[in-house]
């Protein structure tokens, strides 16, 4: 077990949580971010018909977005002056997903300079693995402290 995050870091971790609620996106795709440590942040989402595909299942867009998502907030808790830019993902997608809760979780791997590398999988309400990725971050030029929705 590691150590509790400092005031800095649970600061940082919380205005994380709240730039992620109020990205637009999240208006379309419900879902909550929950940081843990540094480099491990949760995402929580659940999976109903609105997001299905032609044959039934959740399409990869929501595969892709919480994958992404996750590992991209688990890699930026470690940075805390600059938002992160995903730069490549890779997907592996194993079993179809129908209703019901998922949890993408996200850790970092390596870097913490200017590229920073993070892994993530999906699990479904089973606690089965449904996906897996992993991702480059890049630091941006864009201040976290000037983004509507980070409060730090």
């Amino acid at each position: 077990m590691t150590d509790a995050p400092s005031a800095g870091e649970r600061a940082h971790f919380d205005a994380l949580q709240s730039l992620y609620a109020a990205a637009p996106i999240n208006r379309l795709f419900a879902s909550r971010l929950e940081v843990i440590e540094s480099g491990l942040a949760r995402i929580h989402f659940e999976v109903d018909e609105r997001v299905f595909h032609a044959a039934g299942a959740a399409h990869g867009t929501i595969y892709f977005k919480m994958l992404d998502d996750a590992a991209f907030y688990a890699a930026n808790t470690l940075v805390s002056d600059r938002f992160l830019l995903t730069t490549a993902f890779n997907l592996l997608l194993t079993r179809p997903v129908k209703v019901g809760p998922l949890i993408a979780e996200g850790r970092w791997v390596s870097g913490r300079r200017r590229v920073l590398v993070a892994d993530s999988r999906l699990i479904d309400a089973e606690g089965e693995e449904v996906a897996r990725g992993t991702g480059t971050f890049m630091r941006s030029h864009i201040p976290l402290s000037s983004l509507p929705g980070y409060r730090g």
